[in-house]
């Protein structure tokens, strides 16, 4: 457990608006239409998600842009950090078609690494409650920090 990847999901509805649109411009492209490549150009933008990417071997981070399983983004030194929170939220991504417009929620159970007193790097999400304290506590031993379960109206220390 080197890696840690946080990458948000694609939401349903905004997958088959990328699935339409793929198949469309690819319905184009072999009617010798080249048009339908950029509808396809478009349609990638329907399956990239974004999230972090954590190396806790050689203690750097970066924000990720995910394309079919491919990481695009910066590596940047990770900071001293005080301490790894975890906290139940939900997560809300609008999916946007045309003049169509729609916001999905999802209850899911985050994890942030706090550093310089309230700056944070998301580093995991999950909907497991169990699988959260599993991957904090392995952080925890590997950086060296405290946990705190803030998934109770009082936070406390782990």
């Amino acid at each position: 457990m080197n890696k840690i990847v946080y990458k948000r999901k694609v939401p349903i509805m905004k997958f088959i608006f990328g699935l339409a649109f793929f198949v469309m411009g690819l319905s184009w492209l072999t009617s010798g239409n080249l048009f339908g490549l950029i509808i396809c150009g478009i349609a990638a933008f329907f399956f990239h998600s974004d999230g972090s990417e954590i190396d806790l071997e050689t203690k750097k981070y970066r924000t990720i842009i995910s394309f079919f399983g491919l990481h695009f983004g910066k590596w940047k030194d990770l900071p001293a950090i005080d301490y790894v929170s975890v906290f139940a939220t939900s997560e809300t991504t609008t999916v946007r078609a045309l003049s169509a417009e729609a916001n999905v929620s999802n209850a899911v159970i985050q994890l942030n690494l706090f550093y310089n007193g309230n700056q944070k790097i998301t580093a995991y999400t999950t909907t497991s409650k169990e699988d959260a304290f599993t991957m904090a506590k392995k952080m925890a031993e590997i950086l060296s920090i405290d946990v705190l379960d803030a998934t109770k109206p009082e936070s406390e220390w782990l």
